[in-house]
């Protein structure tokens, strides 16, 4: 990582931890964090952790980045950092949020679990950042550890020395846990078993959620919030979905984390494939300019991501990642200030439809199957009246959508996969190392794989070996669109910028 991001690194046992630790070195207790509100609950509450208040930003709709144009002016005044989300993979408008930072001596935290591999004006996802954060559990597929980089490189010995005061002793029990758990899911794949495990684990006491959002505990979370900074006591909402998040790590962890790092290349390869074909669908937004990243999630926009995830999870296409409601309705204002506009976060939340570009071909599929609808786009006294204002033709073939998205014709297949040479049998390069497949919850909008629906963990993997993206798909005939230049647009009811 340090040759990736030309940056000095600290490992840590999770990015959560990781950004913890950032958050008190730079910030004093009473701060405030700019955020993005489609967020992981756990990331609300590490800031919380740190004696920080949450400040909820504007979102451009298409994609959930940060709306840097609409945050108030009289709001950067009041800032003590800003957190960029980088969600599912698509790159908040680092190089401006520098700026701004810089001009108002603040730091700039780069949340980049989703973004490993990224780019974002000419840089890495994290090399614009005081300090970032990486989960070597997404992209990598260790199920555990993070990175945390730093611009500074005096400043390593004092971060990691920061580190050590805080990790808890490493534990022989958690280190078979961790060497066990992934064939102990394989067997519960293969012999579908997910409910009753996840029922016996509700029975237990051990599920973390029932739903998307972990409970608030409102009362408990006052009392917490009087005690802050104390990361301890944050402990029971910072270790939803990862309990050894603080864990010292073992040498069994580190080699395992070794291992996938030394493919990390093969899988951002096809996610990027991957990513390319879902982009190519009727449900995507806009095409960002600069090619085809490799995300960790493509997020669909879906008009009912109920249907739809019903619809992948009936071709073992499992949903995760879901971040709705935001987080300024989930904590309200008693624990964080909301965002000055709403609407756009509130729109992404319900409507975005992550999707593993690693199950690209089996998640179009049964889209199409289902005939599943993209959502519309929203209308009101700030927005346009008609679709998408960055619309653009999905397919120069394709029907005009001009005036509007009517499908009465039925729904537009010219996106969809092609199944001329059958289905596709490429591995995913998480598997061949062995049967760890699941992304760790290190930043899970949803449970333990076994323990609520729709889980963070990554089963996807187990409707067959249709895991890979075709890279010699033809390139998407709609023009690339910056949607950070454009979010004006969107809120005044204009066109596309520039077009």
């Amino acid at each position: 990582m340090r040759e990736r991001l030309g940056r000095e690194c600290v490992y840590v046992p999770s990015c959560r931890f990781g950004l913890y630790v950032a958050l008190r070195h730079w910030c004093p207790p009473g701060g405030r964090v700019l955020m993005s509100p489609v967020n992981d609950d756990v990331i609300l509450f590490v800031v919380l952790a740190a004696g920080l208040r949450p400040v909820q930003a504007p979102l451009n709709p298409w994609d959930g980045s940060l709306d840097i144009d609409a945050v108030p002016e009289e709001t950067w005044g009041t800032l003590s950092a800003v957190l960029t989300t980088n969600l599912y993979g698509n790159p908040d408008p680092a190089p401006r949020l520098r700026a701004r930072c810089d001009a108002s001596g603040i730091p700039l935290f780069e949340d980049a679990a989703h973004a490993i591999g990224g780019e974002v004006g000419g840089r890495p996802v994290g090399a614009w950042g005081d300090a970032s954060v990486f989960s070597l559990s997404k992209h990598v597929g260790a199920r555990t550890g993070g990175i945390l980089a730093l611009a500074d490189p005096g400043l390593r010995d004092t971060l990691a020395a920061s580190c050590e005061e805080l990790l808890a002793p490493r534990r022989t029990t958690a280190e078979l846990a961790y060497a066990v758990r992934p064939y102990a899911e394989a067997a519960v794949r293969a012999l579908q078993l997910r409910r009753a495990a996840r029922a016996t684990l509700r029975l237990l006491g051990l599920a973390d959620r029932e739903g998307i959002r972990m409970p608030l505990r409102p009362r408990e979370l006052a009392r917490a919030v009087a005690a802050a900074p104390d990361l301890t006591a944050y402990d029971p909402w910072v270790r939803v979905d990862l309990h050894d998040y603080r864990l010292r790590s073992g040498r069994f962890r580190l080699s395992r984390v070794s291992r996938r790092l030394d493919r990390l290349d093969e899988v951002l390869a096809a996610c990027r494939a991957g990513t390319e074909l879902l982009q190519a669908t009727r449900w995507a937004g806009p095409r960002p300019p600069g090619g085809t990243r490799p995300l960790f999630r493509v997020p669909l926009l879906v008009a009912d991501r109920e249907a739809a995830a019903a619809a992948l999870s009936r071709r073992g296409v499992d949903v995760g990642y879901l971040y709705d409601p935001p987080l300024d309705d989930y904590a309200r204002a008693e624990f964080t200030d909301p965002s000055p506009a709403p609407e756009a976060a509130r729109w992404f939340a319900r409507h975005a439809l992550p999707v593993d570009p690693l199950r690209a071909r089996t998640a179009i599929r049964a889209l199409e199957e289902a005939d599943v609808r993209p959502a519309e786009w929203p209308t009101g006294p700030h927005r346009s009246a008609g679709p998408h204002p960055l619309a653009a033709p999905r397919s120069s073939a394709g029907p005009d959508r001009s005036a509007g998205p009517d499908r009465s014709a039925g729904p537009d297949r010219s996106a969809g996969p092609d199944r001329s040479a059958g289905p596709d049998r490429s591995a995913d390069p998480r598997r061949s190392a062995g049967p760890d497949r699941s992304a760790d919850p290190d930043r899970s909008a949803g449970p333990h794989p076994l323990a609520a629906p729709r889980s963070s963990a990554d089963p996807d993997r187990s409707a067959g070996p249709d895991r890979s993206a075709d890279p010699d798909r033809p390139a998407d005939p709609r023009p690339s669109v910056d949607p950070h230049r454009s979010a004006a647009a969107w809120r005044e009811g204009r066109g596309p910028a520039g077009g």
